[in-house]
């Protein structure tokens, strides 16, 4: 009977599965016990809760950093809520200011309709996309209008807006803040309202303006949403978070092996950080995993699970097994089948070629002085042969040139 009245105080097993499945990973969930009344409430009376996400498309292209809170919000998709993938082309013209100490430059219209083309498609690898509502915030930006925009400012103070954080440190650097950058959170937050959203996910760079949405339902008479924050995913490197313009990310669209091979480039210790973000193992079969390696296991085995895991998700298992193999045949020093193959004419009169000469002309060194480092280095290989002599010519034929584990070119020289 209370439970009738009161669904939210109905905590099933069920419920308490579903909580623990949102807190897997994450870096705040706020405020926990709002949520677990909202996972009560849809449990008993079979409404799917609403989730949110929003992106803007600054990029044409997403890598697995950003599919954290993608995973995030298959996981809880799978629960059987209901997830919006929110792509921010409204938002993207003003430019979110999060984490900046400069006034970020919008994009044009053209820009952003360019990128936002492929978000979806590439989200798609990771969320089920018959399950999955898709809006654009243009939809209720464009119809605020001027006396709307005026009308959502006044709900919102100056004093809370300096309180976040890159604000804050760029007044009182004398750094200048543009106006519009007091847009952006206003705008986020009112995808909320306009969304109905029961939760937003989002990085911790975001939960700034996350809590905006949260006043701002407040304030337009909704219940407000609970909000999480998911970890900033480290590169390859181990160090910065991943990022294009730091070269240590793997995107979602690289081709299966090299995607096979970076997953298997990172550390042992990343490799479980990794585990809890990206898999989809379950918490216990990853705890086991981790206590064989401590006993003794070799930790190349789980790289490779979650390697084959994570290229399966993004291509399929055969490319997976494929990746797998042709890892080991680079590793022994074996010879890929589909590697580039040119014929190079001798110059006239000569005889032969010098290998660091030929690094340069078949693209695998900058110049002859870069190829005789890799030599130095013991990086370089001719028909498997490890390359030890800087003075070695090659006459006519027909060679396989190897530099590292990765790079080759089967050479016809003429």
């Amino acid at each position: 009977m209370t439970n009738a009245k009161n669904p939210e105080n109905f905590v099933t097993d069920r419920v308490r599965e579903a909580l623990a499945v949102t807190l897997r990973g994450c870096e705040e969930l706020i405020p926990q016990e709002d949520w677990l009344k909202k996972l009560a409430r849809s449990e008993v009376t079979g409404t799917p809760l609403r989730i949110k996400l929003g992106l803007d498309p600054t990029a044409p292209d997403i890598h697995i950093g950003h599919t954290v809170v993608l995973n995030k919000m298959r996981q809880l998709q799978d629960l059987g809520h209901t997830v919006i993938f929110l792509i921010g082309d409204f938002t993207t013209l003003i430019g979110d200011p999060s984490g900046r100490n400069n006034t970020r430059p919008p994009l044009t219209r053209e820009q952003i309709e360019a990128n936002a083309q492929t978000y979806y498609r590439q989200a798609s690898m990771v969320l089920d996309p018959g399950k999955t509502e898709i809006r654009y915030n243009s939809e209720w930006g464009d119809a605020l209008g001027s006396r709307g925009m005026i009308q959502l400012a006044a709900k919102y103070t100056v004093a809370r807006m300096m309180e976040r954080n890159d604000f804050h440190d760029r007044f009182y650097a004398g750094t200048p803040i543009s106006v519009h950058e007091f847009l952006y959170p206003l705008m986020q937050g009112y995808d909320s309202v306009a969304l109905k959203s029961d939760l937003e996910l989002g990085g911790t760079d975001q939960k700034f303006n996350l809590l905006v949405g949260r006043h701002l339902q407040a304030e337009y008479g909704q219940e407000p949403q609970c909000i999480l924050t998911m970890p900033l995913l480290e590169g390859l490197d181990g160090v910065e978070k991943m990022s294009k313009s730091k070269n240590n990310y793997i995107g979602i669209s690289e081709d299966a092996n090299t995607m096979f091979a970076k997953v298997l480039s990172i550390s042992d210790v990343l490799m479980w950080r990794w585990y809890t973000l990206l898999s989809f193992q379950s918490e216990a079969a990853i705890a086991a995993l981790k206590a064989e390696v401590l006993a003794g296991r070799n930790p190349k085995d789980a790289k490779v699970a979650l390697a084959k895991e994570i290229t399966t998700r993004f291509h399929s298992r055969a490319a997976a097994d494929a990746a797998e193999q042709d890892f080991i045949n680079r590793s022994k020093g074996g010879i890929p089948d589909d590697i580039a193959e040119m014929t190079l004419p001798l110059a006239e009169g000569g005889a032969s070629v010098g290998i660091a000469a030929l690094l340069k002309m078949v693209g695998l060194a900058a110049s002859s002085g870069e190829g005789n480092r890799l030599i130095d280095g013991g990086g370089v290989r001719v028909d498997s042969n490890v390359v030890s002599d800087k003075g070695l010519k090659l006459v006519a034929g027909t060679y396989v040139v190897q530099v590292g584990k990765r790079k080759f070119a089967r050479v016809n020289l003429v």
